[in-house]
């Protein structure tokens, strides 16, 4: 596979117009410009970004003019794409600013923001904040209300009786005019924003005569179908340690390894048999993964340390050290509150009677189990919270 095929393939779910028509501008060696926007409601990107910023590199690698845009503007209406509900509480312009900061650290990690070719990073407050009343109103006069309400989201929300903020519904529209602002030849994201890039695509037409292409990248999910993300509250964040990292993707499920691969590595796909070892290429996929957010020393590290605890049960040699300070004699379920490795007392006893907690190697199955507090003694609890108890 030639470069241009693997980047008009490998991670991509759909191209618009078509396929043939971006590959036959191209081969004929057009440079783009093009863009993935991000809008920074929280601090952390995770894997589910990684699928996107892996073709942000592609592009980059092959000498396109990428931007890595930042939605301090966007962000302040809020996307609704995934959200089966109204946000609750929306980010100002500031709060916005300041949760960039980490994202373009994290994005560091994949794509280039220095040396050749770096990426360009724009906000686009800088033109979103700047639009005058005549100007809101062009835009909004190249949509009907029939288009917007046709988004499967908000039908989804009618039927279920969930309001759609206004903020919400005008959003496709505010991100469309983006593409207006920088006149961009393309446009990246997940097939969750394919509606609003399209309206960009609608937008750049009409208000510029220019044609764009939309490139939709899958969207990462777990053996239950639900994306990986920061509103499904199963995030497996770019700047997670190695050791977290490595085990968090350890845990999903295999339905995921041969999708992972193709998504966020370079691992040729077409003869892994993930069913006569699936232990052995998930092992692949978590250090491959751990290798390009950090060295390929800490992918080893990382591996080397979810062998050893997890698979042969053995305590790591570096460990928290947790201070205790009291009686010498202790209920479990009042020692895992206390030094906070239960949030309360009734998670604690749900972890003593699932079989979650250790002490020096023995699990502890009685709720009502009294302690010796020694110095030095370990406490495991989960399959990767490890801590030593250094009392006074």
């Amino acid at each position: 596979m030639d470069k241009i095929e693997e980047l008009l393939t490998r991670g991509v779910d759909k191209i618009y117009p078509s396929k043939e028509e971006l590959e036959k501008v191209l081969r004929g060696g057009k440079k783009l410009k093009l863009y993935q926007g991000f809008d920074p409601t929280g601090t952390q990107l995770h894997i589910g970004h990684m699928v996107g910023l892996r073709k942000l590199k592609q592009w980059q690698d092959l000498g396109h003019h990428v931007i890595f845009l930042i939605g301090d503007g966007t962000g302040q209406a809020g996307d609704p794409s995934g959200k089966t509900r109204a946000r609750e509480k929306f980010l100002t312009r500031e709060e916005l600013r300041k949760n960039a900061v980490d994202y373009v650290k994290q994005a560091g990690k994949i794509v280039r923001f220095k040396g050749k070719n770096p990426v360009e990073i724009l906000f686009n407050g800088d033109w979103l904040n700047k639009l005058g009343y005549s100007e809101i109103l062009e835009l909004f006069g190249h949509f009907s209300k029939q288009q917007l309400s046709e988004r499967d989201l908000f039908q989804e929300r009618d039927k279920k009786g969930e309001e759609v903020n206004m903020r919400e519904f005008i959003y496709p529209i505010l991100q469309g005019y983006d593409s207006v602002a920088m006149e961009v030849d393309l446009e990246i994201g997940g097939t969750d924003q394919t509606f609003n890039m399209l309206a960009g695509r609608t937008l750049l037409k009409a208000m510029k005569n220019k044609d764009k292409f939309v490139m939709t990248t899958p969207l990462l999910t777990d053996s239950k179908g639900v994306k990986i993300g920061k509103t499904e509250g199963n995030v497996i964040a770019l700047n997670d340690n190695p050791n977290n990292l490595f085990g968090k993707i350890m845990a999903l499920g295999d339905d995921l390894i041969i999708r992972g691969l193709e998504y966020l590595t370079d691992v040729l796909t077409t003869e892994i048999d993930v069913s006569a070892s699936p232990m052995k290429y998930k092992k692949q996929l978590a250090f491959e993964i751990v290798k390009q957010l950090n060295s390929d020393q800490a992918a080893k590290k990382a591996q080397e340390e979810f062998e050893k605890t997890i698979q042969k049960h053995e305590a790591p040699k570096d460990m928290p050290v947790c201070q205790y300070i009291g009686s010498k004699q202790k209920n479990i379920v009042d020692l895992l509150t206390q030094i906070n490795l239960a949030k309360s007392r009734s998670q604690a006893k749900q972890l003593i009677e699932q079989g979650g907690v250790e002490i020096n190697g023995y699990q502890i199955s009685n709720i009502k189990y009294q302690i010796s507090i020694k110095n030095g003694m370990i406490i495991r609890v989960g399959k990767r919270k490890f801590v030593r108890i250094k009392t006074f």
